[in-house]
């Protein structure tokens, strides 16, 4: 069970949940991402939309990896509303969908192929196109398809699942790349990572604009990130996800969170 930091004197308190191992946590943000539905559907019900679709923004990579997984699986695969919810994804590396790094490759082997998600629910990146920067207009217009004039200016995702890389890049916003400034965009082309290689991103305005934001944090190697975002560090890019009318969660694991907890100052949720 996640442990949420209560220490009134910390300033992450109501911010930062707390696991043992990173299949806790795996277990803990699939948990999460299936409350964040349910009650969304509920509020729909409620409020005579229960047909109107739930949006849920994915990210790739190794630490949501088993979240999917556990999401794809019961109980979630049978309670799961798996009809309403759209898919979309966050980045996309410019590689062929068949490719070992490719995002949407990931998110078909770990939930897309295991669970009923019609294929019309499923939003992606189309890296069959010429170059990242016609792939980013592409699915920008995608996206404004679903989310026509949307309030702000911006698509208001219910859910956006991110994580945190050790230079405290977010989606595939790097530390000093002018793509992480981006204005009006939703969605550009960029390059990072080790090796680095072009991608196609969703801007930070997008990713602020989401009615909940889940951050998946695992292993020690991203503890100094971890507390840098937590402290608002301006130049790292996962600290920049400030939703003005929405929530931003962080789950992780012991050895991600070392260096911004302290043993027995958290409380049991």
């Amino acid at each position: 069970m996640a442990e949420p930091v209560t220490d009134g004197e910390n300033p992450f308190a109501g911010r930062l949940f707390v696991v043992p191992s990173a299949e806790e946590l795996a277990r803990a943000a699939a948990g999460r991402i299936w409350g964040i539905v349910r009650e969304r559907a509920a509020l729909l019900a409620r409020g005579g939309k229960p047909a109107l679709g739930i949006h849920v923004a994915l990210s790739g990579g190794e630490t949501p990896r088993r979240t999917y997984e556990v999401l794809s699986a019961e109980p979630y695969r049978a309670r799961f509303p798996w009809e309403r919810v759209h898919f979309h994804q966050v980045d996309e590396r410019w590689l062929p969908p068949e490719d070992p790094l490719s995002n949407l490759r990931l998110l078909r082997e770990t939930l897309l192929s295991r669970a009923p998600v019609p294929e019309a629910n499923v939003h992606f990146v189309d890296t069959g196109l010429p170059d990242p920067e016609e792939g980013a207009r592409r699915y920008e217009e995608s996206l404004r398809a679903v989310f026509p004039d949307p309030p702000g200016g911006f698509p208001r995702f219910d859910a956006v699942v991110l994580g945190i890389g050790k230079d405290g890049h977010t989606a595939s916003l790097f530390p000093g790349r002018p793509e992480t400034a981006a204005g009006g965009a939703w969605a550009v082309a960029t390059a990072g990572g080790k090796p680095p290689v072009p991608r196609v991103t969703l801007t930070l305005p997008v990713l602020s604009a989401a009615a909940q934001v889940v951050f998946l944090v695992s292993g020690g190697e991203k503890a100094r990130a971890l507390r840098g975002v937590l402290s608002g560090d301006p130049a790292l890019p996962a600290s920049r996800v400030t939703p003005a009318r929405g929530k931003v969660t962080f789950l992780a694991d012991e050895p991600a969170a070392s260096l911004v907890i302290r043993k027995g100052r958290a409380g049991r949720r």
